[in-house]
């Protein structure tokens, strides 16, 4: 079986992050192709979809969350994701199980003796009216009934799991800062998730396995639960394998692809790119050797912005008063020194409407 390094991984995976060169389709479309993108940071995606797509107008984004193509809301890991309306009607059902236990894993004393089930209908009755509200105002509506768990562990347990709901704009436009005030989910799109399949056979799973490793692939099942959270997805690894091929990494692992997905050659130039906290191109692997020194994969879960050098995380970065500060994690040779200043000229630019293209590198 072939074995693919790291360096063609890493190649790979810029490619089918649309990382390695900037793709010129819509913005749906790529947030489809990404399956989504981790949003619990309002203004991260916009980054991400800028180091993504050509001529990329946030614009286009803020009108898309306000006409309801995107959906804001719990999904992959319980985290908050920015999603199309067609892949979050078609996906949750088959989240929710996930989504329950990683509350219940996290307030399981708090949240004991509750029936899940009755909460759930109580929580869907008080948001039946269409009214956006807050976590904080749902619980209150509910405390009377349940007075015991302490309101952030009801509310958790509402929001992120039981009642499927899509945080409404202004959350997520560009620019805005607003709080968190949710609506159900079907009332914003217009009809309700999609049920089970009626036979039983995993159907979204396989489409889950088939679209992840479009966006992420070649990858090992591990890295398929990392990304999603999911349980029960080798069945439906099982149930598609033969469409499938295999390769090893380094350390032995299967790793499964798409036949036809893109493997460029591991010495295919890549170019400087910025990316937003927390994002998937990182996130969405159980082993990310292939992007991100293993020293440094705490910088994946902490939020902060990275810089890709050479297709791996070279620096982190941040914006102070409008100035893009460039935090190399080693040295820079000059060549790659000027090639992150002038990729940070551009994204301070992006951020501040043209008004600044002040970066600032520390010498190496």
């Amino acid at each position: 079986m072939t074995v693919l390094g790291n360096r063609a991984l890493g190649r790979a995976t810029l490619a089918r992050q649309l990382l390695l060169d900037r793709a010129d389709v819509p913005v749906l479309d790529a947030v489809a192709h990404l399956c989504g993108m981790q949003a619990q940071e309002p203004q991260e995606p916009f980054i991400g979809l800028w180091s993504r797509l050509r001529a990329f107008d946030p614009a286009v984004l803020s009108d898309l969350l306000s006409a309801r193509g995107l959906v804001r809301t719990h999904l992959m890991r319980r985290t908050v994701h920015l999603l199309t309306a067609e892949d979050i009607l078609a996906w949750r059902t088959r989240h929710e199980t996930m989504l329950r236990q990683r509350v219940l894993g996290t307030y399981r004393r708090e949240l004991e003796g509750i029936d899940l089930d009755e909460l759930a209908a109580a929580g869907r009755a008080v948001m039946a009216d269409g009214e956006p509200r807050s976590m904080a105002e749902l619980v209150g509506a509910l405390a009377a009934r349940w007075p015991a768990p302490p309101p952030r562990a009801l509310g958790e347990l509402l929001i992120a799991a039981l009642v499927p709901v899509a945080q409404t704009p202004p959350r997520g436009l560009w620019r805005a800062k607003a709080g968190v005030r949710n609506v159900l989910l079907s009332s914003w799109l217009g009809r309700q998730p999609d049920p089970p399949s009626p036979d039983g056979a995993d159907l979204v799973g396989q489409a889950l396995i088939r679209r992840y490793l479009a966006a992420f692939g070649p990858a090992a099942s591990a890295d398929l639960r990392a990304w999603c959270g999911l349980a029960g997805l080798p069945a439906a690894v099982s149930a598609i394998r033969e469409e499938l091929v295999s390769f090893r990494d380094e350390s032995g692992r299967e790793l499964l692809d798409l036949p036809g997905a893109p493997r460029p050659d591991p010495d295919t130039p890549a170019p400087v790119r910025f990316l937003p906290a927390f994002d998937n191109a990182i996130l969405g692997y159980h082993d990310r050797g292939r992007i991100i020194d293993g020293a440094h994969r705490g910088l994946s879960v902490a939020g902060e912005r990275v810089v890709l050098v050479d297709g791996r995380v070279a620096a982190t970065w941040s914006v102070d008063t409008g100035t893009v500060v460039v935090t190399p994690l080693g040295l820079l040779s000059q060549a790659d020194r000027t090639a992150v200043a002038e990729e940070g000229r551009e994204v301070a630019s992006f951020l501040s409407d043209g008004e600044s293209d002040r970066v600032r590198v520390p010498p190496g």
